[in-house]
């Protein structure tokens, strides 16, 4: 986002931007994700972001930006990493930093997150750890019994999730690391040791250790399991041993196969949750690889924000005991908050995502096709669990549902989920919101909400890519610009195209010399982008077929906003009375006869 980057500029430095762009072309970037072929002073490729056949990916290394003409999405450099890699401004930056050998900390002005040597350092430390591991599995036939025989990973399945094992030993790790050049202090800040009796000894020992990878593939720490889950009971030990909090590692933060698996969920448009890092381990053997998982069933903020990036469809499949219940219950509104479309899907009883691989990869596929939005899940769980015909059963099943419907963002989502309770419950939806408030003290009443092109939009991708043609259109061609008329800003689906069209709107005259208008400076790629699109689109077009063009988008960007303000009034309606009902027809009145005025 702008404000981010904004920020982000403040912090290191205009340079450190301007030196990375100057050490990088777009094209060379770009090409290590999307085959491009030169056409003309631009280059095409396939859309990374959809399954197109016919190459409408366009970058432009004169304007240094790219646009993706199947999805309407496109930027500079920057936007195309943080895209493609799911990653926010600051990850790009670094991202790009290394990829063109510029020091990052020479523009810093104040670092919080630890000296870049520092964090280097530990990399390395973790690297070196999981090559060891490895070697040490292959020399360990009890290890590599359960890793081959029992859980059947094949060789390329074990090198690409960089399985190993930790010798039952006592610091067998720490003496390799400390021959290797690394110092105890690096060791311990890795969370690879701990202090036995004033002695520096392995954190971990006899057990299978699983790396843990970043985004990118960089080991930043492990899960180590006991190779007998009988040892677990006889002795007391847990199954499972993290390492511990590091510079590099926040389990909070961190999403097990991310690496491995983003491509495919950017391909497949949903990823799907588990709770054992094996269970994903399996799964992408199998071919079926937008498969990740966390650490235990508590999802956070962070988490699903970093999935969102790759795709808003989430998909959980979790064990239906009361941890997997309880998880869902605590996700759904997270999820809510970062924008993300969370659903459920049911593994058979008794079963999990590892033995339904084994069994037969389809069943899997098949699980995780029949997802039900999170909230009908669990309300329809809870229906089935409680005696809702009673008192007690309707009020302890209020007392689960009304906590998590309380905390959803959106008030329409909120409002249909207040009378779908209601419905259930066979009981006034008014009784239920009265519930709810008086139980949420700090809440106050529930208002109506503005009818807004910024709330949900089922048609927003396509809003935006008619947005951006029209746009592109009557900033290149002046006098096309009589097709503005009609049009507000609320009708176009991206915060850019909505203040080139108010420059337009205001500087009717406007040339379409970009460089001389101070007031587009702030959304000078995108502008770009609009410049790159006239040329792609209508370069070799006809002015008079431009004309016609310019009035068809018009009246195609008023369907659509006629569209969705219809189905959100709709929504709205359900629960108001007569006088309020009357307000929203005289507006579906308004916009039939504004769609109809622009067909004239």
């Amino acid at each position: 986002s702008f404000q981010l980057s904004t920020f982000i500029f403040k912090l290191l430095g205009m340079d450190a931007v301007t030196e990375v762009k100057a050490k990088l072309n777009i094209e060379d970037v770009i090409g290590e994700y999307v085959s491009l072929k030169r056409a003309g002073k631009n280059y095409k490729g396939l859309s990374p972001f959809s399954n197109e056949k016919t190459p409408s990916f366009v970058v432009s290394p004169e304007k240094q930006i790219w646009h993706d003409f199947s999805s309407g999405r496109g930027g500079d450099i920057f936007t195309f990493v943080q895209e493609v890699e799911g990653l926010d401004f600051k990850g790009a930056l670094e991202l790009l930093a290394r990829k063109a050998g510029v020091d990052l900390s020479k523009f810093q002005t104040n670092s919080g997150s630890g000296n870049p040597k520092q964090k280097e350092r530990l990399y390395e430390v973790l690297e070196a750890s999981a090559k060891f591991y490895q070697v040490q599995l292959k020399a360990n036939q009890k290890a590599l019994d359960y890793i081959v025989k029992k859980r059947a990973f094949k060789k390329q399945t074990i090198l690409d999730f960089k399985l190993g094992y930790s010798p039952d030993g006592g610091s067998a790790l720490v003496d390799y690391l400390a021959k290797k050049g690394f110092s105890f202090k690096e060791i311990s800040e890795a969370g690879l040791s701990v202090n036995r009796s004033g002695r520096t000894t392995d954190m971990f020992r006899g057990r299978i250790m699983i790396a843990l990878c970043d985004q990118f593939g960089k080991v930043i720490g492990f899960t180590a399991r006991l190779l007998n889950d009988d040892d677990a009971l006889s002795s007391g030990a847990p199954k499972y041993i993290n390492t511990p909090s590091t510079l590099l590692y926040d389990k909070s933060r961190h999403v097990y196969g991310l690496h491995l698996a983003k491509k495919a969920i950017q391909t497949e448009k949903f990823s799907v949750l588990v709770e054992g890092n094996l269970d994903v381990v399996s799964s992408h053997q199998a071919g079926v690889a937008n498969v990740v998982a966390t650490a235990g069933t508590a999802l956070t903020d962070q988490q699903l924000k970093l999935l969102g990036r790759f795709s808003p469809d989430v998909r959980l499949a979790f064990d239906e005991d009361k941890a997997g219940m309880s998880a869902t219950e605590r996700a759904i509104p997270i999820a809510s908050k970062a924008g993300v479309n969370l659903s459920v899907v049911t593994i058979p009883s008794g079963k999990d995502p590892d033995e339904l691989v084994r069994q037969d990869p389809e069943i899997w596929k098949n699980v995780i096709n029949e997802q039900v939005y999170a909230l009908d899940w669990l309300i329809e769980t809870y229906k089935n669990q409680l005696d809702i015909k009673s008192a007690v059963g309707k009020k302890q099943f209020a007392e689960t549902i009304l906590p998590v419907v309380q905390k959803l963002e959106n008030n329409i989502e909120k409002d249909h989920y207040l009378q779908q309770i209601a419905k259930t419950l066979d009981i006034d939806v008014s009784a239920v919101k009265a519930t709810m408030i008086k139980e949420n003290t700090d809440v106050k009443r529930l208002k109506q909400v503005k009818i807004s092109q910024n709330d949900i939009s089922n048609n927003l991708q396509e809003i935006r890519k008619v947005g951006d043609q029209l746009i592109s259109l009557t900033l290149m061609l002046p006098k096309s610009r009589l097709a503005l008329n009609d049009v507000n800003e609320d009708m176009f689906g991206r915060e850019e195209t909505k203040k080139l069209f108010k420059f337009l709107r205001n500087n009717k005259d406007f040339d379409g010399n970009v460089k001389e208008a101070d007031d587009l400076n702030e959304i000078k790629d995108y502008v770009k982008i609009a410049t790159l699109h006239f040329e792609e689109l209508y370069a070799s077009v006809d002015p008079i077929e431009l004309y016609y063009e310019a009035a068809r988008l018009r009246t195609r960007l008023i369907e659509f906003y006629v569209k969705d303000q219809k189905q959100q009034i709709i929504s709205l309606m359900q629960d108001l009375d007569e006088t309020e009902a009357r307000k929203h027809l005289e507006r579906v009145k308004q916009l039939d006869a504004l769609l109809k005025q622009s067909k004239e």
